[in-house]
């Protein structure tokens, strides 16, 4: 079973960036009996893009769940397996002449600047979303590695938190239901999230604005952005 996936559409955009993606697919939420994302709401729960493209089949959930007990269960050979396979991520992205990026939360929300990973990968830039706000403040005052960015994730009951991280310069993905995503949102400019993945390249502070998919469009929570 391998770890790593560059099969995912929205990170094989990065390509035209000059940067070979790769990323981690654990099983959201607690759907694994482990619970990945300790800060979701209702609304990304309902939301969470877990089951679009190759998510619907039903051999990717379920090795989605495999690979999360793996972390769990046996996290010293989850680990050594990751290393290795980081460092033929590495060396692959080199030979094709671009730049190796890694997103190791796709569909989870796990502290991996605990892991000692970036410090051993300095060649690669690590990025994530998250929702927990501790992490995203340690992040803005610059106590994570330096090749590690993090995003922070708006839901509908982080407002406040949103609220200081853009006042501190940090940037907020956000969904929205219009097709055309606005300029400004709550005085901040709106860059367009949908264009790629590369999330440390956006300028800093903005709201990285998403267009409602899949489920999101018929969410009722507040979760996504109503204009």
């Amino acid at each position: 079973m391998e770890l790593l996936t560059t099969s995912n559409p929205k990170i094989a955009k990065s390509i035209a960036y000059g940067y070979l993606t790769a990323g981690l697919h654990l099983a959201p939420a607690n759907l694994s009996g482990y619970e990945v994302c300790r800060k979701r709401s209702k609304g990304c729960t309902f939301s969470c893009l877990n089951t679009a493209g190759l998510g619907a089949f039903t051999a990717v959930q379920l090795a989605r769940i495999a690979k999360t007990k793996f972390y769990f269960e046996d996290r010293a050979t989850f680990m050594a397996q990751l290393v290795k396979e980081l460092g033929s991520f590495g060396s692959k992205a080199h030979r094709q002449g671009l730049k190796p990026a890694v997103r190791l939360n796709l569909t989870s929300d796990l502290d991996w600047e605990e892991s000692g990973i970036m410090e051993a990968f300095s060649n690669i830039q690590f990025y994530d979303y998250t929702k927990v706000t501790e992490r995203m403040l340690k992040f803005l005052d610059g106590g994570l590695p330096p090749n590690y960015h993090l995003t922070f994730s708006r839901s509908e009951s982080n407002g406040r938190a949103c609220d200081l991280v853009a006042a501190k310069g940090g940037n907020i993905a956000a969904v929205f239901s219009c097709t055309e995503l606005p300029a400004m949102y709550k005085g901040v400019p709106v860059a367009n999230g949908d264009l790629h993945d590369l999330r440390f390249l956006d300028p800093s502070p903005c709201y990285v604005g998403l267009v409602a998919k899949g489920k999101a469009k018929s969410d009722k929570s507040g979760f996504v952005i109503n204009l």
